[in-house]
């Protein structure tokens, strides 16, 4: 009998569509909950599974943060589809702006999983293990973007990407969890895309 339970045990841990639906389970209730929220019985809810489920594939919350914290980065990328088809375009301001564009209705299509992402943050400044873990992903990714920036010979260098980013990312926060802050804020604006507008044209002006 102990055998059987083992082998049941083993096949579900083993089940990547489960756990890919765990994840994502875990990322709805981290996003709604925030970190104290994300429990293996919370996850099992939210995901409609037996309790206990949950705990045959992550072996404690510091395990299920990193998956989601890898999910995240996989669930929110660009598009292939969409990048090829923008990299036709010239290469010019108008392109920069059309991928912070990208960016911009990526986050408000998933506004769950941005939300979550920006809980990951707060939940690293406590725990040191997951600080090292999700500062290299984060790290990485701007590289990444800016060696993108560098070999697609978009205007601006490395400095320009950084400073979108951050600029990029503040819009984020404020449009997806207090979006009344920025309303009007600069008369004749929208928000948020005559907001990314007035990002790019200030970190690449004309000529």
């Amino acid at each position: 009998m102990n055998r059987e339970k083992w082998e049941k045990g083993l096949r579900m841990v083993s089940n990547p569509g489960r756990r890919a639906a765990l994840v994502d389970a875990g990322v709805e209730v981290l996003a709604r909950e925030g970190a104290r929220g994300l429990t293996f019985r919370a996850v099992d809810a939210e995901a409609g599974v037996p309790v206990g489920t949950a705990s045959n594939y992550f072996t404690d919350r510091g395990d299920l943060l990193r998956q989601i914290d890898t999910r995240l980065h996989v669930r929110l990328a660009p598009d292939p589809d969409v990048v090829a088809g923008l990299m036709t375009r010239p290469k010019d301001r108008s392109l920069v702006r059309a991928f912070m564009d990208d960016l911009m209705a990526r986050a408000t299509r998933d506004r769950t999983g941005y939300l979550a992402l920006m809980e990951l943050r707060l939940e690293a400044t406590r725990r040191p293990e997951l600080l090292a873990s999700y500062t290299k992903s984060v790290r990485g990714d701007l590289e990444e973007a800016m060696e993108f920036h560098r070999a697609a010979g978009l205007p601006g260098g490395d400095e320009s990407v950084a400073v979108l980013y951050l600029a990029m990312l503040g819009l984020l926060l404020e449009h997806l969890t207090l979006p009344g802050v920025l309303e009007g804020v600069l008369p004749g604006v929208s928000v948020p895309e005559g907001l990314v507008e007035k990002i790019v044209a200030t970190v690449l002006p004309e000529g």
